[in-house]
């Protein structure tokens, strides 16, 4: 039996008091109060209630050891990325991977592969395959379903999916940006319980309104915290807290507990906070997390006050798994899979030749990017035309992009432009581009971004930057999408990326980047098969006054 002591945080009672907790074959057997003073406090662990580990770019055994220092003890994962790349096979990997993670993560069998038909993915998760997945003991729910226009218009295939996981008893998550009114409702009336894509407190309360519980983000790209956090002070009972994508070298600084202490700080009452960040994820997803009561699994962490959430110490299922910033769990090696047939490209295929017929004085389509957003706008522009070709405005901060098919030989290249990239200087690449993961990357010059585009496919997958004759990769072996090292090896490796990026003119282009394919997400994008209107669900050709039906 092993005794652990300190002032209890009982959330679900809204009560503190000394204690001292009493743990027999990780499960906690009796838990007393004591007459003591303590400095500590035990309270339950954190828990990511929407999050795609894929985008830390670790393991989730990593995932778990990085998170696990910060007081996460559970994670709800879509593992709608690598499924994108590998199907069932790479959801497989991610199940079996996390068997061996200090934390517990919890899998959903996402609905929404390809999550549009407007782009090629590397596989397909038809109703067969969420019938089989969801009959898995591992996979705790069905993941979020982006194609929101597909529920409201009572799409067949979807429905089908949305049945099955019913017949299950499996809750589903949400995806409903901007979504409002009618259709709105009418999502939430398919049986669809929560959403992360709320960037208004209006927006936000509506779907409260409707039924649904919101999880606020606070991620790498998209932080919208400062916005959603007064909903816990009236509707903390629906609400989670998530980070959906964060990057690994975010992920080193923070992760919920950086959420629960901004809360508190912004005056929030510290129990309704708790509820939001450790209890209502396990009551929600029926969890097996333990919430500090007898007869629980003895998870749970010890912070040194209830202001500044300084994790001392993490405990998941009675082992004491992290421990003043430090795992206590070594780093496990993990294995390579991966799907990436793309072959080098030439840098003629990257030019957009400016004939006077076709582009002299005709404004282009233009993805306008939202800073600490992911939903963009559409811009129309005449375009820079240089040496007969269409070329990248680095005044107007104008940058030529282009998408290449990682599933596919030799595949199309659609080339657009971007605003607010932000990049002066050369070009970057990355495998990582939502939701199909095809090549994308951004350039100064055409030859910049095809040497990086080519630096990639070289290494099948990673992030990579040229600036001149300087060249830089970061491979990310496993699906193209995480790398096989330790998290600290990870963190260290994209932040030095990061660093020499940075010299680019953009702070962090590859999340940005990563988030330019993301059909679902208004209102203009880029895919593999050219720009794509959100709004119109259509695909739009380069020259705004003209466009490509499908």
């Amino acid at each position: 039996m092993e005794r652990i002591a300190g002032n209890i945080v009982d959330v679900l009672n809204g009560n503190i008091y000394s204690g001292e907790i009493e743990i027999v074959n990780g499960k906690i057997h009796d838990i007393k109060e004591r007459s003591r003073d303590f400095k500590t406090f035990i309270l339950p662990g954190f828990i990511d209630s929407h999050v795609h580990i894929e985008s830390s770019m670790l393991t989730p055994v990593e995932f778990g050891r990085i998170a696990s220092i910060h007081g996460t003890i559970a994670a709800i994962a879509d593992p709608h990325e690598i499924a994108n790349v590998l199907g069932i096979k790479g959801i497989k990997y991610m199940v079996e991977n996390a068997s061996y993670s200090p934390i517990k993560i919890y899998f959903g069998a996402p609905p929404c592969v390809p999550a549009t038909k407007f782009d090629r993915s590397g596989a397909t998760i038809g109703l067969k395959e969420i019938e089989e997945l969801l009959s898995w003991n591992e996979i705790k729910f069905m993941a979020e379903v982006m194609d929101f226009h597909a529920v409201i218009n009572g799409n067949d295939a979807i429905m089908e999916k949305i049945k099955v996981a019913e017949k299950f008893g499996k809750v589903i998550d949400g995806h409903a940006p901007n979504l409002t009114g009618k259709e709105l409702k009418k999502y939430i009336e398919a049986g669809i319980s929560t959403d992360h894509e709320s960037v208004s407190i209006e927006e936000a309360k509506e779907k409260i309104k409707f039924g649904m519980k919101i999880q606020i983000r606070e991620g790498s790209a998209a932080k919208n915290f400062d916005e959603l956090f007064p909903l816990l002070h009236e509707h903390y009972m629906n609400c989670m807290l998530c980070t959906d994508d964060l990057h690994p070298d975010d992920l080193i600084k923070g992760h919920i507990d950086k959420m629960v202490k901004r809360a508190v700080e912004y005056g929030v009452d510290v129990m309704k906070v708790l509820m939001a960040a450790c209890v209502n994820p396990v009551k929600h997803y029926g969890l097996n997390v333990g919430l500090l009561q007898k007869e629980d699994a003895a998870d749970f962490i010890v912070v040194s006050d209830l202001k500044n959430f300084n994790v001392l110490q993490t405990y998941v299922n009675g082992k004491k798994v992290a421990e003043r910033g430090k795992p206590l769990w070594g780093y496990f090696p993990s294995s390579i899979i991966n799907n990436f047939v793309a072959k080098e490209r030439n840098k003629e295929e990257f030019r957009v030749v400016a004939k006077n017929k076709v582009a002299k004085n005709r404004n282009i389509n233009i993805i306008e990017i939202v800073p600490n957003q992911i939903i963009t706008n559409k811009l129309i522009a005449l375009p820079k035309i240089k040496n007969g070709e269409i070329a990248s405005d680095i005044d107007k901060d104008i940058i030529k992009v282009a998408v290449v098919s990682r599933y596919e030989e030799k595949g199309k290249i659609s080339i657009g432009f971007a605003k607010n990239l932000g990049i002066k200087f050369g070009a970057v690449a990355s495998s990582i581009s939502h939701d199909s993961h095809n090549i994308i990357g951004a350039g100064v010059t055409d030859d910049e971004l095809c040497r990086a585009i080519n630096l990639v496919i070289e290494n099948k997958g990673g992030i990579s930057i040229v600036n001149g004759s300087k060249e830089y990769i970061f491979p990310l072996p496993v699906a193209g999408l995480m790398s096989d090292k330790s998290y600290e090896e990870v963190a260290r490796k994209f932040a030095e990326m990061t660093k020499v990026a940075q010299k680019l003119g953009n702070k962090n282009p590859f999340m940005v980047l990563s988030f330019l394919t993301l059909l679902p997400i208004p209102k203009i994008r880029i895919s593999d098969s050219g720009l794509f209107d959100v709004e119109q669900q259509k695909f739009v050709s380069l020259f705004s006054d003209s466009r490509i039906s499908t």
